[in-house]
């Protein structure tokens, strides 16, 4: 069985299913196997309906002696039935559900799973599970039957519009055999044997139907190793590669000039900017091109660093260029570096698809890709909020160039990711943390607010504004890019907003789909205060810069996570004016509530990352789907133990096979899941 063979050639799917499946990122049979369940219903207690008086999930198993429909004086359908087994019967109920006449019929035997009404006299069933037992007699033994539905430990998957976890599993109860038999483990036996685990087939079957707990934690440990094993190995073999095959400008700057650098700014270096300037000094003076990740929060200081490098390039007559996702970050980037260098006289250029001109160092976005040609040799790549671009985008920076020294690069990222999780995300870079705030850099007053005190809020941003300050009103959006729907949601925000502000109160509407020069126009009267309050799309979320807003508001800010609701908080707070940023939500869930309600306490942005990563997982938080990782479906990346076990496998086994000539089948495997995830976004 082809694990590539679209979802849609088998039995019972079709066009009708596979377009609802897509939205579960299901697509092939290997989609489908490797859609795991996130918890399971234990209905693994089989009774006789005698015994049948406790409040514990059970199954019973019996006949059917009557069933019928009962339209209720509301027009709407109970289905009430009578099973019996050996010792006695039960009544069943449904409600909306008259199909159910037509598959259960009198003399069927069936095994129904499910919680007795504890307020019934007599035993009752309410909305069980249930399943027809084909071919066997229904039992009363603690052995469960071969049934999918009840009477075991019942999977329940993550599911969408017309594909329920009933649905899911019988069709993966009937793929599951026919596909673990053709499986070739692509783990060698000798790393599954140091790190006691499953083999591939017995896995794949616990997981989804497991017969004890057991069962479910050896699949886990297994299936997750295979995860971050797959990762670490495309980490080393990249690091590996590019170490051996390329030369870099060997770039070396004096402490003098490090030291008239950093005296020329209006402020002081934190410890961990100089020590992150030290790394990558070091970096810029080997032969093998440097590969590091500049991490840091909101306001850390990650472009001064840049700027230091760069610096170095420049001393040495070798160009850098700077890639943004955004035009508006490009831009903000040319600005910030052009104020830095002003004492030295270097020309700073933009090169985006409105805008092209070229400098010492050229700021820019996805157009350096395709029409940016290079002066002189390129010494430094620059690629900030690298998440952003896709594996294939990122290398497209530094390989299309067609120069005789491969550049060294540093790429950047204000998502404050845990350091765990960037050794494990990242592993082929080596890793500077900025995880020091400036000095003077204010605290925002942060408050989750109840819908009904929105008419207050609004009062408060008025009143600001009257103070000569600014607002963001930020609406929220769904996908990982701009999309119409949040245009959309901006638009009518926009408009419902001109109604609760008196009309001394200017506003502004900014989104993703505006033309780069209507953006720049735009965020030009805000910087001016012409704009008193901009309503606006996650666009935001990097490369404005106004000191003087001191309000942002978030509507329905439970769908952002907290790295980002905490980067859109970063866009207050610049200048000297308290700011404030106000979250409100629509969700009604506790858990959410709860961590909506960190952001109140917590201001680190390392911090916050790691409650989100305990909260709602890593793939919720990055969006590593779209950003050209591994989609980690049931690896624990958090756990050093694991992590480090994988990384130490990857480098023993590449340290003896480095093409992994001798491992065919995990090559094969390593190759399909690194090209499903290394597209452009």
């Amino acid at each position: 069985m082809d694990p590539q063979t679209r979802i849609e050639v088998l039995p019972g799917v079709g066009d009708f299913y596979a377009k609802r499946l897509a939205k579960l990122d299901i697509k092939t049979i290997v989609d489908l196997i490797y859609h795991f369940p996130f918890r399971y219903d234990d209905f693994s207690q089989i009774e006789s309906i005698a015994r049948a008086n406790t409040n514990e999930k059970i199954t019973i198993q019996g006949t059917i002696w009557q069933i019928k429909n009962i339209r209720t004086p509301r027009g709407k359908f109970l289905t009430t039935a009578t099973v019996a087994d050996e010792s006695g019967t039960i009544e069943i109920i449904w409600f909306n559900q008259p199909y159910l006449t037509k598959t259960l019929k009198a003399g069927t035997p069936v095994s129904l799973s499910g919680k007795l009404d504890p307020k019934s006299p007599r035993p009752k069933l309410v909305s069980p599970s249930y399943e027809v037992l084909r071919n066997q007699s229904p039992v009363t033994s603690h052995q469960s039957p071969n049934t999918l539905h009840t009477g075991r430990l019942v999977p329940i998957y993550p599911e969408t519009e017309g594909v329920t976890s009933k649905w899911l599993r019988a069709k993966i109860g009937a793929i599951l055999p026919f596909y673990v038999k053709t499986l070739d483990d692509f783990l060698p036996k000798e790393i599954a044997s140091r790190q006691n685990l499953e083999d591939l087939e017995s896995s794949l079957t616990k997981i989804h139907f497991p017969k004890t707990y057991d069962d479910v934690e050896e699949a886990r440990k297994r299936l997750g190793f295979d995860e971050l094993f797959l990762t670490q190995l495309a980490s080393a073999i990249r690091k590996r590669e590019w170490l051996s095959q390329k030369i870099a400008p060997q770039i070396k700057i004096s402490q003098s000039d490090l030291q008239n650098f950093q005296n020329n700014l209006p402020f002081t270096l934190t410890d961990a900017q100089k020590k992150a300037i030290e790394d990558i000094v070091s970096d810029l003076e080997r032969k093998t091109p440097a590969n590091r990740l500049l991490e840091g929060d909101v306001g850390s200081g990650k472009t001064v660093v840049a700027a230091a490098a760069a610096l170095a390039a420049y001393k040495n007559n070798f160009e850098t260029i700077l890639a943004a996702p955004t035009e508006i970050l490009a831009f903000q980037h040319q600005k910030t570096l052009s104020e830095i260098f002003a004492p030295y006289g270097i020309q700073i250029g933009i090169w985006t698809g409105s805008k092209k001109q070229k400098g010492d160092i050229t700021c820019g976005t996805h157009a350096l890709l395709s029409t940016f040609k290079s002066q002189k040799q390129i010494g430094l790549v620059i690629v900030d909020e690298q998440h952003r671009f896709g594996v294939a985008q990122r290398a497209k920076l530094f390989m299309d160039q067609n120069l005789k020294l491969s550049p060294h690069v540093l790429t950047m990222t204000a998502t404050p990711i845990p350091r765990t999780l960037a050794l494990t995300l990242y592993g082929d870079l080596d890793l500077s943390v900025l995880d020091e705030m400036p000095k003077g850099r204010q605290k925002i007053a942060t408050f989750v607010v109840p819908n009904f005190k929105r008419q207050g809020a609004y009062g408060f941003i008025e009143k600001q504004v009257q103070e000569g300050r600014q607002a963001f009103i930020l609406t929220p959006f769904v996908e990982p890019s701009e999309t119409l729907t949040s245009v959309k949601a901006a638009k009518v925000e926009f408009e419902n907003l001109k109604g609760k502000f008196s009309k001394k109160v200017k506003l502004g509407l900014l989104h993703g789909r505006l033309k780069s020069k209507e953006k720049e126009e735009i965020i030009t009267k805000f910087k001016n205060n012409k704009i008193n309050v901009l309503v606006t799309t996650p666009v935001v979320e990097v490369g404005i810069d106004v000191p003087n807003a001191t309000v942002m508001l978030i509507e329905s800010a439970e769908r952002f996570g907290l790295a980002q609701l905490h980067q859109l908080r970063g866009r207050v707070g610049r200048g000297e004016h308290k700011s404030y940023c106000f979250l409100f939500s629509d969700s009604r869930s506790e858990n959410s509530i709860k961590r909506l309600k960190s952001m109140e306490k917590v201001h680190i942005g390392f911090e916050l990352a790691e409650i989100d990563l305990k909260m709602r997982g890593p793939g919720e938080i990055f969006g590593l789907k779209q950003s050209g990782f591994f989609n980690f479906k049931i690896a624990d990346i958090t756990d050093q133990k694991s992590v480090a076990a994988a990384q130490n496998e990857a480098k023993k086994l590449l340290d003896s096979d480095p093409r992994l000539k001798n491992h065919l089948h995990l090559k094969q495997k390593l190759e399909s899941v690194s090209s499903e995830y290394s597209q452009p976004n």
